[in-house]
C-alpha cells in the first residue's frame, strides 16, 4: 500500500529553522516529481516547492524562495524540506505529495497526512 509519512514539524521561533522529511513506502518512484504543499489555519492549500526525480530541477513559490530548500534521497525514498529564516506566516500544516507527471503543474495522486509547523515567539 502506497504511503507518504511526513515528520519534522514543531514549534519554532521566528528566524529559526526546521527540516521536514517525507518517507515514501509501498512504492518506489525514482523518476517521480514530488512536491510540498501547505495549508495555513483557515486558508486554502498553497503550493510551496517541487523537485524532479533526479533532484536537480527544483521550483519554489515566491514567499519561500531563498529560505526553503527542497531535496530528496532516492536511495532512502525520502523527500526533504529545509526551512530557514522562518516567519510567523509560514505557520501551516505541511503536506508532501507525489505528482502524476513530469512537471510541477501535474496533479498529485499520493498525499501524506501532514506535519504541523508553528512559528511563534
Amino acid at each position: 500500500q502506497a504511503q507518504l509519512v511526513e515528520s519534522g514539524g514543531g514549534l519554532v521561533q521566528p528566524g529559526g529553522s526546521l527540516r521536514l522529511s517525507c518517507k515514501a513506502s509501498g512504492f518506489t518512484c525514482s523518476n517521480c516529481w514530488m512536491t510540498w504543499v501547505r495549508q495555513a489555519p483557515g486558508k486554502g492549500l498553497e503550493w510551496v516547492s517541487a523537485i524532479n526525480g533526479a533532484g536537480h530541477v527544483v521550483y519554489y513559490a515566491n514567499p519561500v524562495k531563498g529560505r526553503f530548500t527542497i531535496s530528496r534521497d532516492s536511495a532512502e525514498n525520502t523527500l526533504f524540506l529545509q526551512m530557514d529564516s522562518l516567519k510567523p506566516e509560514d505557520t501551516a500544516l505541511y503536506y508532501c505529495a507525489k505528482l502524476t507527471g513530469s512537471g510541477r503543474n501535474y496533479p498529485a495522486d499520493y498525499w501524506g497526512n501532514g506535519t504541523l509547523v508553528t512559528v511563534s515567539s
